[in-house]
């Protein structure tokens, strides 16, 4: 395995959830010398790094170098990724078997469910010594959605639909629902996780938000060890080097202001607190300019890099793929372009981001959809309205988007992280 991958695996594997990226982000900020503000606290910005979270699964960092109005290097991603998240009461019981009931969340791929060996992670709100935010996560396989036997099904391999609602319950174990009570369940985990909690009882469990992710870790694979295998890359992989490239921008090149944002709830439209189409990004950005109008100057000098994965075109299915825009993994990040602003790339953005990329020595490749298919979006569109910033989509070609297990390139990666630090570092800033 290339060494300089294993962070970056290891950020996977301990991100199950948007709740565990934004903890695992702001670990890594706090040791780079950033510090946590609280949203409630009496702040203003000066030169320094700061960083802010809502709701635990959304984060903006900044650094600042220059008073605001000198303009604002911006790259955004998303937290979330398509799921199972389980249901309030959760628990059924039907032939032996107790079950967690379960809702998709976001455009989820539904068969590759089947099979996995499922853990269970997110956030709990418990009442000890106070009313606490506590992450979950078992580590290890506490559930699973067996498929129908194909004797039973001979149909199972031509055009299979899903029923949500009666297939996708995951088994628990053996017994009725009288046998488990999840709220000692997630007392017995918590307690098992956090040294703190001893004497946690079940009616402490005040509320829960959790989903499933299957358990097997992120792996190199590929002849040559070309590609990444893992869940969720759509879009840690974006959270990951945006964070990097932040980091590494600050220690190497103290001239400009610096920000990173990643919302929650991409998947689902971003309209939340904590989503594009929440005020905590504009609601930072004004504080941190001070007013309206010093905030408005700051955005006429500003630029954001919306950095979400694209769609490799899939050597399986060629047709699928406009035959002019045909992004490869492992060459480079994939320049997003949508004539009807789903994307909110624009000429002035794009050719911004291709003499980064020119300067930083990476292949710079292009993505438009098919004519008669619909077109993605992300983050890009809805904070280029909210703030009216210039803007660029881009993300790093993959295969598999929204399923259970994604593939990308081992190269892209750090391509995306350099061409990222590249543009907070840009000097010939032509705004």
């Amino acid at each position: 395995m290339p060494t300089d991958l294993r962070p970056l695996l290891n950020f996977l594997d301990h991100s199950p959830t948007p709740f565990h990226a934004v903890a695992n982000v702001a670990a890594r900020l706090r040791d780079a010398g950033f510090t946590r503000v609280d949203e409630a606290d009496d702040w203003h910005a000066n030169s320094g790094k700061y960083f802010f979270t809502r709701n635990d699964s959304a984060l903006v960092a900044l650094n600042f170098n220059q008073p605001p109005q000198a303009g604002l290097r911006v790259v955004g991603a998303h937290t979330d990724s398509p799921c199972l998240k389980i249901k309030p009461n959760a628990l059924v019981a039907n032939h032996g078997c107790a079950k967690l009931g379960v809702e998709v969340y976001g455009g989820a791929l539904l068969t590759p469910w089947f099979d996995r060996d499922l853990g269970m992670a997110g956030r709990v709100v418990i009442n000890h010594g106070g009313q606490k935010n506590v992450l979950l996560d078992t580590a290890r396989p506490i559930a699973t959605i067996p498929n129908l036997a194909i004797h039973l099904n001979r149909n199972a391999n031509k055009n299979r639909t899903v029923n949500p609602q009666l297939e996708l319950s995951a088994i628990l174990g053996c017994g009725d629902a009288k046998s488990f009570d999840l709220r000692q369940i997630l007392c017995t985990e918590l307690t098992r996780q956090h040294a703190d909690l001893t004497g946690l009882a079940a009616a402490d469990i005040l509320a829960f938000e959790l989903a499933l992710y299957d358990c097997q870790k992120a792996q190199i694979v590929g002849l040559k060890n070309e590609f990444i295998a893992s869940a969720r890359l759509d879009n840690l992989l974006s959270c990951y080097a945006g964070c990097e490239a932040l980091i590494a921008a600050g220690e190497c090149n103290n001239r400009h202001n610096y920000v990173l944002v990643l919302n929650d709830h991409e998947e689902v439209g971003s309209v939340s607190s904590s989503g594009a189409d929440g005020a905590f990004l504009e609601s930072i950005l004004l504080r941190a300019c001070g007013d309206a109008a010093n905030m408005a100057r700051a955005v006429g000098r500003s630029m954001l890099v919306s950095a979400d994965n694209a769609h490799a075109v899939h050597p399986n299915y060629p047709d699928r793929h406009d035959p002019n825009h045909l992004p490869q993994i492992n060459a480079g990040p994939v320049v997003k372009i949508n004539a009807n602003q789903h994307y909110a790339t624009n000429a002035e953005t794009e050719a911004v981001f291709r003499r980064i990329c020119a300067q930083q020595k990476i292949n710079c490749q292009t993505i438009a959809m098919r004519t008669d298919m619909a077109c993605g979006s992300t983050i890009g569109p809805i904070t280029a309205a909210r703030l009216g910033m210039r803007t660029i989509d881009i993300g790093v070609a993959q295969l598999a988007m929204h399923s259970i297990r994604e593939l990308a390139g081992t190269a892209d990666q750090k391509l995306l992280i350099d061409a990222l630090r590249g543009f907070y570092e840009f000097d010939e800033w032509p705004f």
